[in-house]
C-alpha cells in the first residue's frame, strides 16, 4: 500500500510538471551546485598563496582543487534532488553529468585521464536535463534489473548523448568570450563598460565567468573589468537581498554564490536594471584609473579578494583599491536601489530578489 502511494504521489508530480516548472529546477540545482564545487578554491587558494611555503597549505589548496573538478557531479545529484529522485536514479543523473561536462578527459598522449576546470556548465545541465527527462518517462520500467540497467541505459546513454552535444555548446561558449574579447579594441572607458555589463549578466547566468575569463585570457584592464563585473553583481544582490532573505542567504552571495540568483534572473529580469546601472557606473574608475587583472582573477570579483588583489599587484594603490571596488559599487547599488525601487516603483525588491527555494 506505501508502495502504491508513493508510486501515486510520484505520477502527481509530474502530471504538475510544466516547462517552466522544469527549467526552473534545473537552474536552482545548477545554481547551488555551482557554488558548493567552487567557493573552496576560490576563497582558500586566494588566501591560501601567500603561505605557499608550508605543505600544509599546499595540501589543502590541491584539495580544494580536486573538490572542484566535482563540480559538475554536485550539479547533477543537486538537480536530480530538486525532482525528488531516490539514491540510485540521483546519482546515475550526476554521473552522466559529470562526464558529459568534459571536466575530465582521455589525453592520448599520456595514455591518461586528465582533469581540469569545472568542465561546461551548460553542458552539463543539458545533460541533466535529458538524464532527468529519460527517469521521468522510465519510472520504474526497469524493474528489478533497476540496478544494473540504469546506470547503463541511462547514465552512459545520457553522457553519450551530453558528449555528442559538448563540442557545439562549447563553441557557443567560446563564441560569447570571443563577443566580450572584440570590446577591448574599443575605446577605453565604453570598453571597460561593455566587459563589466557582459560579466555582471554572466555571473548570474549559467555561464562560468571563470571558464570565459581562461578561455579568452583576458588580461590588463580587460581582466580588471571583468572582475569588477563579477564584483559589481555580488555589491547589488547583497544590498537587495539584505532585508530579503535570511542572512545565510545574504553571506552566502558575498562569498560568491551570486550564481544563487538564477532562477530569479529567468522569473524577473528587472534584477538586471540595478545590476547594470551600478556596472556602468562603476565601470569608469577601472578604465580612468587602468584597474588590471590576470585571467585567472577575471571571473572571481571580490570573492576571496581575488579582484582587488590582483589589481594591487598590477600597481593600483590600496587606498584607491578600497574606492575603485567597495565605495563606488556600493553607493551606486545603495543609489540605484533607493532610484529604482523607491522613487520609479519599478520593482519590489521583496519580490524580485526572495531567493527562490
Amino acid at each position: 500500500r506505501s508502495r502504491q502511494k508513493e508510486r501515486r504521489g510520484y505520477m502527481e508530480a509530474q502530471e504538475k510538471m510544466t516547462a517552466k516548472v522544469f527549467m526552473n529546477k534545473i537552474l536552482q540545482g545548477t545554481a547551488l551546485g555551482v557554488i558548493i564545487g567552487l567557493i573552496p578554491n576560490a576563497v582558500l587558494s586566494a588566501i591560501l598563496k601567500y603561505f605557499s611555503q608550508y605543505p600544509l597549505a599546499v595540501q589543502i589548496t590541491q584539495i580544494a582543487v580536486i573538490f572542484q573538478l566535482a563540480t559538475p557531479l554536485i550539479i547533477g545529484a543537486l538537480i536530480a534532488l530538486q525532482f525528488g529522485f531516490k539514491p540510485m536514479p540521483m546519482m546515475v543523473t550526476a554521473g552522466a553529468s559529470f562526464v558529459a561536462s568534459g571536466v575530465v578527459k582521455f589525453n592520448p598522449e599520456l595514455g591518461k585521464y586528465v582533469g581540469a576546470g569545472t568542465g561546461d556548465l551548460i553542458n552539463t545541465m543539458l545533460t541533466a536535463a535529458i538524464a532527468v527527462l529519460a527517469l521521468m518517462w522510465i519510472k520504474d520500467k526497469f524493474g528489478s534489473t533497476a540496478v544494473v540497467a540504469m546506470p547503463i541505459v541511462v547514465g552512459v546513454g545520457a553522457a553519450f548523448i551530453g558528449l555528442q552535444l559538448l563540442p557545439f555548446v562549447a563553441k557557443l561558449t567560446a563564441a560569447i568570450g570571443a563577443v566580450i574579447n572584440e570590446f577591448t579594441h574599443l575605446q577605453p572607458i565604453l570598453m571597460s563598460i561593455l566587459i563589466v555589463c557582459s560579466f555582471a549578466f554572466l555571473i548570474i547566468s549559467p555561464i562560468s565567468t571563470v571558464a570565459i575569463g581562461l578561455a579568452i585570457q583576458l588580461n590588463g584592464v580587460s581582466a580588471g573589468a571583468a572582475a569588477m563585473g563579477v564584483a559589481v553583481t555580488a555589491v547589488v544582490l547583497v544590498v537587495h537581498s539584505w532585508k530579503v532573505n535570511n542572512s545565510g542567504v545574504t553571506l552566502a552571495i558575498a562569498l560568491g554564490a551570486m550564481k544563487l540568483m538564477m532562477p530569479n534572473l529567468f522569473k524577473y529580469p528587472i534584477i538586471l536594471v540595478p545590476t547594470l546601472t551600478t556596472a556602468v557606473i562603476s565601470a569608469i574608475p577601472v578604465a580612468l584609473f587602468q584597474v588590471s587583472g590576470t585571467p585567472q582573477s577575471a571571473g572571481f570579483g571580490l570573492v576571496g579578494l581575488v579582484g582587488p588583489l590582483a589589481s594591487i599587484d598590477a600597481g593600483l594603490n590600496v587606498g584607491l583599491a578600497v574606492v575603485v571596488w567597495l565605495v563606488v559599487p556600493v553607493v551606486a547599488a545603495l543609489a540605484t536601489k533607493f532610484v529604482y525601487e523607491n522613487v520609479l516603483k519599478l520593482y519590489d525588491s521583496n519580490v524580485v530578489f526572495k531567493f527562490q527555494q
